[in-house]
């Protein structure tokens, strides 16, 4: 079991580090998820990710008191408005747009009654 929690956290440190470049992919909620997993499978790379000099004190905040820093809400806003922005400026229709208007509003809404820190 150790060997699947450490793939699955292998692979969302993956999906954290593409979304680091890609706005269109959250780069902490992969690295929590991959903290998760590394807690069950390595201590050494739970470790070393919890230690991060970039990573870990996003999620310490998270493990504390399930803290979002308001420079990562304010992020967050500013990409997915940049992301729903494109999605009408490509003409998208408008039941996609709906959709993604309700997923994304939604997404803002956790994000923003989060505590900061």
């Amino acid at each position: 079991m150790r060997s699947l929690w450490f793939i699955l956290g292998v692979l969302s440190m993956g999906l954290g580090l593409i979304g680091v470049v890609l706005p269109l992919l959250p780069t902490v909620p992969f690295m929590l998820l991959a903290a998760f997993c590394f807690a069950r499978s390595s201590e050494r790379m739970h470790s070393w990710l919890v230690n991060h000099r970039v990573f870990g004190p996003a999620i310490e905040d998270w493990n504390r008191s399930g803290a979002i820093s308001k420079t990562g809400k304010r992020a967050a806003t500013v990409s997915i408005a940049v992301v729903f922005s494109i999605s009408v400026f490509m003409g998208l229709r408008p039941m996609i747009l709906g959709i993604q208007a309700v997923t994304l509003g939604a997404v803002l809404t956790f994000i923003w009654t989060r505590p900061s820190y």
